[in-house]
C-alpha cells in the first residue's frame, strides 16, 4: 500500500492568501520529509478557502525541496481548460520534477467555477473526454496538427516551419505519457471511467464508504465489458487521523471535520448543481455517522487494521 496526502486544501476565512499558501507548501514538504509517497492537489479558480488556481504551479515551487514525493494533480478540470495549453503545461512539469508526476483528470467540481467558465449546463464529461484524448493525440504525433472536435479544435498547418522549429508542441518525460486518474463523483462516472479503460479516484466525502464499495463494483463491471484486461485500479481518497488514543481520535478532529462537511453541504445545497440532497444530508449528519462511513480515525493499530482489512484493501490516499 502506498501513503499519499491528498488536499484541496481548504481553509478557513480567517487568513489571508500568503498565509494559506505557505500553510499549503509546509505541508507538503512535512510528507516528504516524513516519507510519504505521494501528494495530490486540487485546483480551483474562484474559492478564498480553497486557493490554489494553478496545481502545476504550485507543485513546481516543491520540485526542488523534496527528494520523495511524487506529484499528481487532483484533479485538472480538464473542461475549463484548452487542449494543447494542458498538454505543454503537463509535459513541462513532468520533465522539471525528471517524471515524478500522476496526472490526475476530472470534470470539475465548484459551481462557481462551473459559472466562471460557462461550463455549468454543459456535458463537462464529454468535455473532459474530448480533452483528454486530444491531449494524447498531440502527444503521440508531430505537426502538422488537425484535431477538429464538439468543444475545442487544435490545429496548426499553415504556420508550421519544420525548419525552424515552429510548430512542434513538446511531449512529456514519461512515454507514452503520465500516468492517468480520473476523478468520479456520480454513480454515472464511475462505468464511464471503467468504459475507457482507465484508473479511477473514489473519494470519501459526499458518498459513505459502503455506497462506494458499490460504485467500485460497478467500475470493474464496465472494465470488464469493455474487453480491457485486469479489473482496473481504484485510488480511495479516505480522511486519516491517527492519535495515541481512540478517544484523542475521535476527539480532535470533530470540529474541523464537521465544519469541512458542512461548508461541502452548504455549497451543493444551494448551488446550481443537482446534488441539493447530497448537501442536505452533509448538513444533517451527525459526527457518529462520520466516524462509521466517511473517515478512518483511530490509533495507528487501528487504522492499520482497518485500512488493511480485505474488505477495504484498494488503493488509499489520506488526508
Amino acid at each position: 500500500m502506498k501513503l499519499g496526502l491528498f488536499t484541496m486544501p481548504l481553509h478557513t476565512l480567517r487568513l489571508g492568501y500568503k498565509e494559506m499558501y505557505d500553510q499549503d507548501l509546509e505541508a507538503a514538504l512535512l510528507c516528504d520529509r516524513l516519507g510519504f509517497d505521494e501528494y495530490w492537489l486540487g485546483e480551483h479558480t474562484s474559492s478564498k478557502v480553497e486557493p490554489i488556481s494553478d496545481a502545476l504551479q504550485f507543485m513546481s515551487a516543491l520540485l526542488p525541496q523534496t527528494r520523495n514525493l511524487v506529484f499528481g494533480t487532483g484533479v485538472l478540470n480538464l473542461p475549463q481548460h484548452f487542449p494543447p495549453k494542458v498538454a505543454a503545461d503537463v509535459a513541462l512539469f513532468d520533465h522539471m520534477s525528471n517524471g515524478r508526476f500522476l496526472m490526475g483528470i476530472g470534470p470539475g467540481g465548484l459551481p462557481s467555477d462551473f459559472e466562471l467558465y460557462g461550463t455549468a449546463a454543459k456535458p463537462r464529461g464529454e468535455m473532459m473526454i474530448e480533452c483528454i484524448d486530444m491531449v494524447h493525440k498531440i502527444w503521440a504525433s508531430d505537426p502538422p496538427y488537425d484535431f477538429p472536435g464538439k468543444f475545442w479544435s487544435v490545429r496548426i498547418a499553415d504556420s508550421f516551419q519544420a525548419d525552424l522549429g515552429i510548430g512542434p508542441m513538446p511531449k512529456p518525460y514519461q512515454k507514452p505519457y503520465p500516468p492517468i486518474r480520473v476523478a468520479a463523483t456520480t454513480d454515472e462516472t464511475y462505468p464511464l471511467v471503467g468504459r475507457l479503460g482507465l484508473p479511477i479516484f473514489l473519494a470519501v466525502r459526499t458518498t459513505t464508504i459502503a455506497h462506494l464499495q458499490k460504485c467500485i463494483g460497478s467500475y470493474h463491471e464496465a472494465w470488464r465489458a469493455a474487453g480491457h484486461p485486469g479489473q482496473g485500479d481504484v485510488a480511495l481518497i479516505v480522511p486519516v487521523y491517527v492519535a495515541e488514543t481512540a478517544q484523542a481520535a475521535r476527539d480532535e478532529p470533530e470540529s474541523s471535520m464537521m465544519h469541512f462537511l458542512h461548508s461541502i453541504g452548504e455549497m451543493l445545497a444551494t448551488g446550481t448543481t443537482s446534488r441539493a440532497e447530497d448537501g442536505e444530508r452533509l448538513l444533517r449528519i451527525s459526527y457518529d455517522e462520520v466516524l462509521k462511513e466517511l473517515a478512518v480515525y483511530g490509533t495507528a493499530e487501528a487504522v492499520a487494521d482497518r485500512t488493511l482489512d480485505p474488505r477495504h484493501r484498494q488503493r488509499e490516499t489520506g488526508g
